[in-house]
Parts: structure tokens; C-alpha cells; sequence
């Protein structure tokens, strides 16, 4: 378990720098759609899902490569763990910013961190349960992860008019 809490820690920092990098990604390469797809085009709730998205899920298929056998669950725990840390960070920031009417980037990049954070204890903890994993339950997981995959990329250059994809700085979608 030592070996796995030690790539866990790794992921934790992987995607916090990640994260942080993708966020400036866009403008860096010129708006490039490319580039668009995997970072944050705007400072929408929804383009700011990709910072703890993508490098989950990057460092997930490393990580799996390197562990995957002395693991129980781990597809599962990873899907699990990444569904996690973008539900927490969006019910975090729609309850804050909802109580107190604004938001504060502060408490935005907490919300990145800690998210990051748990959601790796979450699949720490996922994989050291006794084993539940079928063909079936690791189906269903890829299938989520695919579906966001193809989300990130339709709702990037398709955004639905509503506040998860709104540009609160241009104020336009």
C-alpha cells in the first residue's frame, strides 16, 4: 500500500500543477482549439472543470499502467474519484457564490485543491476495499469517463446558454 498511497500523493501534485498550467494553456498558444479542448478558454465554472479533469485523468492512465494489478478497483476508484472532484467543486462554488452573491478566486483555487485532494483519498481509499470490481462495473466507468471526455470537447465550442457555461467576465457565452 506504501507504493499506492506514493502515486496517489503523486497525482495530488500532478494535477494541482497540471491544473494550474492548463488554466493559462489557451492564451499561451494563441487560442488554439486544440489546445482549447483540454484548457480553460474562459473563466466559466464548466471551462474551469478541465484544470482537475484532464490531468486526473492523464495521471489516472499513467498511474494505471504502474499499478493497476496491485490495485482493487481501480478503474471504478478513479472514475469515482474524478466524478468527485467535479461535483465538489461545483456544488462548492454555486453554494458559496450563491450565499454571498460573488466570488472570490481565493476560495475558487481552495476549491481546486481540496477537490483535488479528497478526491484522490477517495480513490486511495476505493482501492484498498475489498475487491468489487466486475467487467461490468469497469464498462460503466469508462463509459462516464468517455461521456465527460466528449462533453468537455461539444461544450467547449457549443456551450448551452445557462450559468455553468457562462463567461462571468465577459458576461457572455
Amino acid at each position: 500500500m506504501r507504493k499506492i498511497k506514493y502515486w496517489q500523493i503523486t497525482a495530488i501534485l500532478f494535477t494541482l500543477i497540471m491544473g494550474t498550467l492548463l488554466h493559462f494553456t489557451y492564451e499561451w498558444s494563441g487560442n488554439s482549439k486544440i489546445v482549447g479542448v483540454f484548457s480553460a478558454i474562459n473563466e466559466s465554472t464548466w471551462e474551469h472543470l478541465k484544470l482537475i479533469f484532464f490531468p486526473m485523468l492523464i495521471f489516472a492512465i499513467f498511474e494505471g499502467i504502474n499499478i493497476y494489478k496491485e490495485t482493487n478497483n481501480y478503474i471504478e476508484a478513479k472514475t469515482i474519484g474524478i466524478i468527485f472532484g467535479i461535483l465538489f467543486i461545483t456544488v462548492f462554488f454555486f453554494t458559496y457564490t450563491g450565499i454571498i452573491g460573488t466570488n472570490f478566486a481565493v476560495l475558487d483555487i481552495g476549491s481546486f485543491v481540496v477537490g483535488t485532494i479528497l478526491s484522490e483519498i477517495i480513490a486511495y481509499k476505493i482501492m484498498q476495499m475489498k475487491s468489487f470490481s466486475t467487467n461490468k462495473t469497469k464498462t460503466v466507468s469508462i463509459i462516464l469517463i468517455s461521456i465527460l471526455v466528449l462533453c468537455f470537447i461539444f461544450f467547449t465550442f457549443n456551450p448551452p446558454n445557462i450559468n455553468y457555461f457562462r463567461d462571468p467576465v465577459q458576461l457572455t457565452l
